[in-house]
């Protein structure tokens, strides 16, 4: 080693340099290369972003805050728009959170897609559950996928697409889904539901179920506080006593009471119908009113009842009706009509029907029309009653008593009867008149047609015999205790019989004088006869102060009336 000269130990330091500059530039390297691996790893889990200053004001309008997430990923290479969350991810946009598994945040617009046990949470009465979760916070809408489950307080909301006005505070479905409350089940096509008012509309094959009735239609609004539905659409609600078809109205599920309007139709389940221009309905009582052209079929007794407000108790099946108050009864080939001041129908002890008509009663039909004060019509004994000076007449024939009893064989007159000042008269023309009268007078039917009549106590007779001219020449008056006579077809007289012991005569016309004409107590009352159909409404002077007279009032009073 002493014996090296300068040059060569020059040469020696060079070498020991170059091994000294390439440590350190293999050692630089390694820490660089470390620190660059440091930095992708920082990258991959601790991402590069300005942080939300806890403090600040999380009820900014329109403003999403990231409140927590377990792992946040942001790569400015491959996602720039948003930043990727998992785990626990929470989401506060002013009074509102919002919960879900992971998520793709857009922070620069406040927006995010949700993924995984979705769930928005306000205050303690509004919560909203799905799978999925697109929110837009420029227009502060949110869009929420499969199995979506809306509770506010009472009210679920179930679908698989519901869309939600965050701004409006208003979601809504429109590929199908159902609104349930402590009540009722409402399901559609299209839905939507305001948590603010507890308003929800409905559209398409919409039906509301409950444990009472099931309501169908293809619009409907519904609160879902107050239990309210507005029928605005063609509407039938189906129960175990009836249906209800309307257009148009309310009905408060609630307290079971309904508002109908457009002529809606109840059916029963005795397919009873009831209708009206305005129809107020209470389920929970049982029955209905109409007011404005009031209308009850009841097609198993062949009668409608009708006018201008009416009522009907389905539990109790009893009805009335006033204010031009009419009832039909079309068993037959021609419909009777009859008018009272008020008709009600109910049944009695025995479940059979009663029908009461009072006062100023009125009926018509092509065969036969009456009129009186008061009638009743009990299923019992298939009887008609006719009180206070009660009048009917058939053809040319007037009959008239204190009382008429008519008494029908499936539902064809059998038998009528007058039980006390009974009075017959057929109008031959002019001022003849074919007259009867007795205390009691019973009159037999066969098809129709008068067959028999008996007279039972004081029978009188005033008869004016066709000659073989077509003339009339001569009267007959006969008095006996008892009277019988038979009618051939047509009604034409056959034979009279009275006994016992009868008193006859017969007077030429030319010789009898005017009163000699009428037995006492005739009354021809023709001008108040109802005409026609729409005559039963009309109640002529001569009626009244006919109806207002006392039932003992006497006959031989009584003055002949053209």
């Amino acid at each position: 080693m002493i014996g090296l000269n300068n040059k060569s130990r020059n040469k020696g330091h060079k070498v020991l340099k170059v091994i000294l500059c390439l440590l350190a530039v293999i050692y630089i390297s390694d820490i660089v290369g470390n620190y660059i691996v440091a930095q992708q790893l920082n990258t991959q889990n601790k991402p590069i972003i300005k942080p939300q200053v806890p403090e600040a004001d999380r009820y900014q309008k329109n403003k999403v805050f990231l409140e927590y997430a377990d792992e946040l990923v942001a790569d400015e290479r491959l996602t720039p728009d948003f930043q990727v969350l998992r785990g626990n991810v929470k989401f506060r946009k002013e009074g509102m959170f919002m919960y879900c598994d992971s998520a793709y945040f857009y922070d620069k617009t406040n927006s995010f897609d949700a993924f995984g046990n979705v769930k928005m949470e306000q205050g303690d009465t509004l919560f909203v559950y799905a799978d999925y979760l697109f929110y837009n916070g420029d227009e502060e809408f949110a869009k929420l996928r499969n199995n979506v489950r809306l509770e506010n307080k009472k009210v679920t909301l179930f679908t698989d697409s519901l869309d939600y006005s965050i701004a409006e505070n208003l979601g809504y479905y429109f590929e199908g889904g159902k609104i349930v409350d402590d009540q009722n089940e409402l399901s559609s096509v299209y839905g939507q539901y305001e948590p603010d008012t507890k308003n929800a509309e409905f559209l398409y094959d919409v039906e509301l179920l409950n444990n009472k009735y099931v309501m169908n239609t293809d619009t409907l609004h519904y609160n879902t506080e107050s239990k309210v539905a507005d029928i605005v659409g063609y509407t039938t609600i189906v129960s175990d006593s009836n249906i209800i078809y309307t257009n148009k109205g309310w009905y408060n599920t609630a307290n079971e009471m309904a508002t109908l309007y457009n002529r809606s139709l109840l059916v029963g389940k005795n397919n009873e119908k009831l209708t009206g221009d305005t129809v107020f309905y209470n389920r929970n009582l049982g029955y209905g009113e109409a007011f404005g052209r009031f209308e009850l079929t009841d097609s198993v007794h062949s009668t409608i009842l009708d006018g201008d407000y009416g009522f009907h108790d389905e539990k109790a099946n009893r009805s009335f009706a006033t204010k031009r108050a009419r009832a039909r009864e079309f068993s037959q080939k021609d419909t009777l009509y009859l008018h009272g001041d008020t008709i009600k129908t109910f049944l009695d002890s025995d479940s059979l029907r009663v029908m009461v008509a009072c006062p100023t009663v009125r009926f018509y039909r092509a065969d036969v029309q009456g009129v009186c004060d008061s009638m009743v019509m009990e299923e019992r004994d298939s009887i008609l009653k006719m009180y206070k000076h009660p009048i009917i007449w058939s053809g040319n024939r007037q009959i008239f008593g204190d009382e008429v009893l008519i008494h029908f064989n499936d539902s064809t007159v059998d038998y009528a009867e007058l039980p006390s000042n009974a009075f017959v008269a057929e109008h031959l023309g002019e001022i003849y008149f074919n007259q009867l009268s007795g205390k009691k007078m019973k009159a037999l039917f066969q098809d129709g047609e008068l067959r028999q009549l008996d007279v039972d106590g004081n029978a009188m007779v005033l008869m004016l015999p066709m000659e073989s001219d077509s003339t009339y020449n001569k009267f007959v008056t006969a008095e006996g205790s008892f009277l019988r006579m038979l009618l051939k077809p047509k009604q034409e007289i056959d034979r009279i019989s009275m006994w016992p012991q009868p008193v006859a005569k017969a007077v030429p016309l030319f010789k009898a004088r005017k009163k000699d004409l009428y037995l006492n107590g005739f009354q021809w009352f023709n001008s108040i006869r109802p005409m026609n159909p729409e005559d039963i409404y009309v109640i002529p002077d001569a009626m009244k102060n006919l109806l207002s007279e006392p039932v003992e009032s006497k006959r031989k009073n009584w003055r002949r009336k053209e």
